[in-house]
C-alpha cells in the first residue's frame, strides 16, 4: 500500500465525507423513536420468557411462594 503524505490524506478524507449522506431530522427521530420501540418490545419479551420459566421450576421443584 502506497504512503500518503499528511495533505493529502485530509484531501482523501474531505473528498470521502462528501459523499456521505446524512440523514434528515425527521428520519433521526423516526430511526431513535424505532430504536426505543424494539428495546421496549425486547424487555417484554424477555420479562415474559423469565416469568414462565421462574414458574415452570416453581412448578417442578416446588420453590418459592
Amino acid at each position: 500500500m502506497a504512503k500518503t503524505n499528511p495533505g493529502q490524506f485530509v484531501r482523501q478524507v474531505r473528498q470521502e465525507l462528501n459523499k456521505v449522506t446524512w440523514p434528515s431530522r425527521k428520519e433521526t427521530g423516526i430511526s431513535t423513536l424505532m430504536v426505543f420501540v424494539m428495546v421496549f418490545l425486547a424487555a417484554l419479551f424477555f420479562f415474559v420468557v423469565d416469568q414462565g420459566l421462574a414458574w415452570g421450576v416453581q412448578l417442578i421443584f416446588g420453590l418459592g411462594g
